[in-house]
């Protein structure tokens, strides 16, 4: 008996060392070698390596790791309430009212709040913002969309032509999926600004489409010449089929707005070219510099009239996650879609039906901000105070980080005139160079990482939005409240003179 529980137990042991070594050379289904090699290759710079660093310094400040600074200002991204932005109150108390319909009997709540949560609580499955709404969002928030564009344009909009999204950025990469096609030299190409916003590079490495970089003039504070759209197309053309040209406008990093003559001479390029158009006009509330103001794309594509207005295919997007709302989190916005073939209309209808439909507590934000209250409406007064107060903050704090900055020598600011950013250009000597080199990091993410390192301050390098060959720059946001931006303004700018002093 022993010696058959013995020899058992050798036959126990034996399948199991051979089931270890059978799944030793098994291995992972999903390895490094096995996985989607596009996805290698997407790079998203605003939350990147540098962001990483940053996180682990926050949390050895925690554990009373000595450092030369208290805390860590995140100044690379233009996430508002982040940085101390308050919400404004209305569209606040609306998503309350949404998420506790019990709220409506708490008289501390204004009337015309508790109505549009009504409103919009009547529209949803069930009186419920839990319920999954319309794929392409609620009916009656498409509807208030359109309306909000015919009174921003004067033309015409409909809601059919209007699909909510899950911010921006999702209702973007959905038109660049319908555009992408072809393999070789007809594969899309896809013309981006640079420096460019990096969602566009990493979703056009995704979808393995060809990046068609067109440069935006520094020197004439970052405008868009058309001439430099030529240069670029002609290039592509060598190597690709270009279909798309996205246009970011206020622009995102380098803060320009686009002059209306600008904005025709691009719809005219597009239409002689045969473009479909992608405008980005998140920013379309953040115009601060004087003499400088928004048109949209749609509104100067329809006063063009024909051909142009029937012919040029538009996509345009916009955004809770920006303006003067800051609701980042909450993730609403929309694109709106302009002489789009109806059969690819239907096919985009069935893309978003996938993903089920955007966050409805989002629409209901987007609903607020696009229809606000109205004069003689109790929340009226505080709704635009509380909007006026931040795009003037905003305001001030745009033409004071061009003012510090451009102090300094070596550092070359043009005027934010629009969005949420600067994007300096840096002098870097040769030596700083050189050791950027040794330590195998672009030139601008060495000074970044220093500059992290030693102050606390964290800034995206340029060579993560692309920048003329030999220059350097960072973006980072105007966002902290007036006097932080101040003490940031000046600290960067102290480092930057101690660090060219130092390999100098």
């Amino acid at each position: 008996m022993r010696a058959l529980r013995a020899l058992r137990s050798r036959r126990f042991q034996a399948m199991a060392a051979a089931a270890a070594a059978g799944g030793a050379r098994r291995g992972r289904v999903l390895n490094p070698e096995t996985m989607n090699p596009a996805i290698r290759r997407v790079q998203y710079a605003v939350r990147g390596p540098i962001v990483s660093r940053a996180l682990e310094i926050e949390q050895e400040l925690r554990e009373g790791v000595p450092k030369p600074f208290t805390e860590v200002i995140k100044a690379n991204i233009g996430d508002a309430h982040a940085m101390g932005q308050q919400p404004i109150t209305f569209l606040r108390q609306v998503t309350a009212l949404c998420l506790c319909p019990e709220l409506m009997k708490d008289p501390s709540l204004p009337s015309d709040a508790k109505e549009r949560a009504q409103r919009l609580l009547e529209a949803c499955g069930g009186r419920s913002v839990g319920s999954y709404s319309a794929s392409p969002g609620v009916p009656m928030v498409r509807e208030n969309v359109a309306r909000y564009i015919e009174r921003r344009d004067g033309v015409p909009s409909k809601a059919e032509d209007i699909f909510l999204s899950t911010g921006a950025s999702d209702a973007i990469v959905n038109i660049l999926k319908l555009l992408v096609s072809g393999s070789g030299s007809s594969r899309t190409g896809v013309l981006i600004p640079i420096p460019q916003y990096p969602l566009y590079s990493a979703a056009l490495a995704e979808l393995e489409a060809v990046q068609l970089g067109y440069f935006l003039a520094e020197e004439r504070c970052w405008a868009l010449d058309v001439a430099e759209l030529r240069r670029a197309l002609a290039e592509g053309r060598r190597r690709c089929c270009p279909r798309v040209l996205c246009i970011i406008n206020p622009g995102n990093p380098t803060g320009q707005v686009q002059s209306r003559e600008c904005i025709e001479a691009v719809i005219k390029f597009a239409y002689e070219e045969k473009l479909f158009l992608m405008a980005d006009e998140v920013y379309q509330d953040n115009v601060y510099a004087e003499g400088s103001a928004f048109h949209s794309f749609k509104k100067v594509l329809m006063e063009l009239g024909p051909p142009y207005s029937e012919e040029v295919e538009l996509a345009s997007f916009h955004s809770i996650s920006k303006g003067f709302m800051g609701e980042c989190g909450l993730r609403g916005g929309y694109m709106e879609v302009v002489n789009m073939n109806p059969e690819v209309k239907a096919e985009l209808s069935k893309l978003v039906s996938v993903r089920l439909c955007p966050p409805v507590l989002g629409q209901m934000i987007l609903d607020t901000v696009m229809d606000p209250p109205k004069p003689g409406e109790p929340s009226y007064e505080r709704f635009q105070a509380e909007k006026k107060a931040v795009l003037g903050a905003l305001a001030e704090k745009a033409r004071l980080t061009q003012e510090i900055f451009n102090r300094t020598p070596g550092i070359h600011c043009n005027p934010v005139q629009g969005a949420m950013y600067s994007f300096p250009r840096i002098d870097l000597p040769p030596r700083a160079l050189a050791a950027a080199k040794e330590n195998k990091q672009a030139p601008d993410m060495f000074f970044c990482m220093r500059l992290l390192e030693e102050t606390g301050i964290c800034v995206i390098p340029g060579s993560g939005f692309g920048q003329k060959e030999g220059t350097f720059h960072f973006r980072m946001t105007i966002l902290p409240p007036a006097e932080k931006l101040k003490n940031l303004l000046e600290q960067l700018s102290s480092f930057y003179t101690k660090f060219v002093t130092e390999f100098s």
